[in-house]
């Protein structure tokens, strides 16, 4: 029986040609974070499993999903090289000679985005400790030339802070996934990359990970994700739960102590609402908690973002509550901490586009905003976050 290799951030930091390595051997490998707080004791119960169902070449990587809970998802090698050409094509990537790391290579849009694609391609891989060096970052990008960048939204406002007038013309793709699009960021990043094609890209980690894609400039909503990759089909239930059948997509999940091997005909969950147009292209209503019921009218988190990002520059997050009669709401977090006469601008925003059961019961700010491994907010964290202040709250 085969050993399974477990290999972290941090090894591959110490040693970069060791992913390679784990790639090119039979044995399955399982990719962790630098930091995880995973129990050793779980990830020996998933390891047997892997062991006993997919010994060899396969590679399996941690994610939470929505669920916080912890879950393997064990994808095919010669799926994801497959998925990593038809990214190549689709992206126009003939012309990018390197790639930029701001991500960690545990987050399956960088492992296969980026890690991948320059194994493949043969192409020029440059880790980086991302923002939490900017001085250093900002170097490499600068020096940067025909390259590639992958970025999750809610980096740009560090772009914003630490980058504020710099121009790295040598970065000529930009790839954002893994939240929610920044289409009215779009003449910053224009400024801020003059000669770079930018791209929405789409999809879940079940799916490792890319189902859909489209370029920036083919749509003016946020929501609008594009038509799905070649070999790739998406449909939406009666309730717009969002599922998909991929030829790319993981061949098995791993919660708790179970192991669930996934057919070429079972419909996944992708974990978003959406609706699907006629000329095929998906426009999201947001993931499955994003979308609730407050006093009868149906709330919609990520519509309520695009407002707030009309007036706010900053990191925003959403998260859930309830109100004195157990109703549903949202709260507002902001970071930093604004001004009086931004909240005002925020507020206005709502009295403009919203009625009342839309607006948040309360507008929170932070220094900065808790986040996950993968540079995405961390949303579970805020309602616990500490030095919270609340600029507004509604009077129920």
């Amino acid at each position: 029986m085969s050993d399974i290799h477990i290999i972290t951030e941090q090894d591959i930091a110490e040693d970069t040609n060791l992913l390679q390595r784990r790639w090119t051997e039979p044995n399955t490998f399982v990719l962790l974070p630098a930091r995880q707080e995973i129990h050793r004791h779980w990830i020996g119960n998933a390891t047997r499993l892997i062991t006993k169902h997919c010994p060899t070449d396969s590679f399996a990587l941690l994610t939470s999903g929505s669920t916080g809970q912890p879950r393997l998802i064990v994808g095919n090698r010669n799926r994801s090289e497959a998925l990593a050409r038809v990214l190549h094509e689709q992206q126009n990537s003939e012309p990018v000679d390197e790639t930029v790391c701001t991500l960690p290579l545990s987050y399956s849009f960088a492992f296969i985005n980026q890690w991948l694609w320059s194994h493949v391609f043969q192409r020029k891989l440059r880790l980086t400790e991302g923002f939490s060096a900017p001085d250093r970052l900002m170097q490499i990008l600068a020096g940067a030339s025909n390259a590639m960048l992958c970025l999750v939204g809610s980096q740009v406002p560090l772009i914003r802070r630490f980058f504020p007038e710099a121009s790295f013309p040598g970065i000529i793709r930009v790839h954002f996934a893994g939240g929610r699009f920044p289409q009215e960021e779009l003449d910053f990043l224009k400024e801020r990359f003059p000669n770079a094609e930018i791209y929405n890209n789409y999809g879940c980690a079940e799916a490792m990970p890319r189902l859909s894609m489209r370029r920036a400039g083919d749509a003016e909503d946020a929501s609008h994700v594009g038509c799905p990759l070649p070999g790739v089909e998406l449909r939406s239930d009666p309730s717009h739960r969002l599922l998909f059948r991929s030829p790319y997509r993981a061949i098995a999940l791993i919660d708790d102590t179970r192991l669930h091997h996934v057919d070429d005909e079972e419909w996944l969950p992708t974990g978003d609402l959406g609706i699907i147009g006629t000329d095929g292209g998906v426009r999201l209503m947001g993931r499955a908690n994003d979308v609730f019921k407050r006093h009868g009218e149906k709330i919609s988190l990520p519509q309520l973002m695009t407002t707030v990002k009309e007036h706010w520059a900053g990191d925003a997050a959403f998260y859930t509550d309830q109100d004195a009669s157990c109703e549903s709401g949202c709260v507002l977090v902001l970071a930093p901490v604004p001004t009086p006469e931004q909240v005002r601008e925020v507020l206005m925003g709502f009295r403009k586009y919203h009625t009342r059961p839309h607006w948040p019961l309360r507008v929170e700010s932070l220094e900065s905003m808790p986040l996950l491994p993968n540079g995405k907010i961390d949303l579970k964290g805020l309602p616990g976050a500490g030095n919270t202040q609340v600029h507004w709250k509604q009077r129920i």
